[in-house]
């Protein structure tokens, strides 16, 4: 991962190659978008409810539903909706925070995770496979690109839910 505190070039870039990029970048976020529904259809899952289960699952132990939202960009009224989903699909349980029992924790069960690792293996493959077309250098920059464009959805995320003009 790059250095946030490292000074980079700014090196301007013309209407057309921006245009260019803007059309790549919908395009992989219509594909992705589109993968991750047909997996979550797998699943019995709607694609915002894989979505959340999947960022539960990377949290790193049980999460309050607050930090899925802040997680996800989704309003806690939109999450609750979500959590229920996935409790009732048996993906994940409530339970009581046992430092603050006041609390209540989004813990994941873990139903069937052999068969979710199988809808996405081919896919881990794939980009094993293209990665290793470029260099060492090539993958920094291709990381470090994908890194600050993933941050940068997250403000514009953050920016459109904040702004009640929009």
């Amino acid at each position: 991962m790059s250095d946030p505190t490292e000074e980079k070039p700014v090196l301007p870039v013309s209407p057309e190659e921006l245009a260019r990029f803007a059309a790549i970048n919908r395009d992989s976020s219509a594909v992705t978008v589109m993968f991750h529904a047909r997996i979550a259809e797998k699943l019995g899952l709607s694609a915002t409810d894989l979505k959340c289960l999947d960022l539960a699952f990377r949290g790193g132990g049980p999460l309050t539903a607050g930090r899925i939202a802040e997680l996800s960009g989704l309003s806690t009224g939109a999450v609750t909706g979500v959590i229920d989903r996935l409790e009732r699909a048996g993906y994940v349980r409530r339970v009581r925070d046992p430092h603050d029992r006041r609390k209540v924790l989004v813990e994941i069960t873990a139903n069937d995770p052999d068969r979710i690792a199988a809808l996405f293996r081919g896919l881990g493959e794939a980009g094993g496979e293209v990665l290793a077309r470029y260099t060492p250098q090539q993958r920094k920059v291709i990381y470090d690109y994908t890194v600050e464009m993933i941050e940068a959805v997250r403000r514009e995320t953050a920016r459109i839910a904040d702004d009640p003009d929009i």
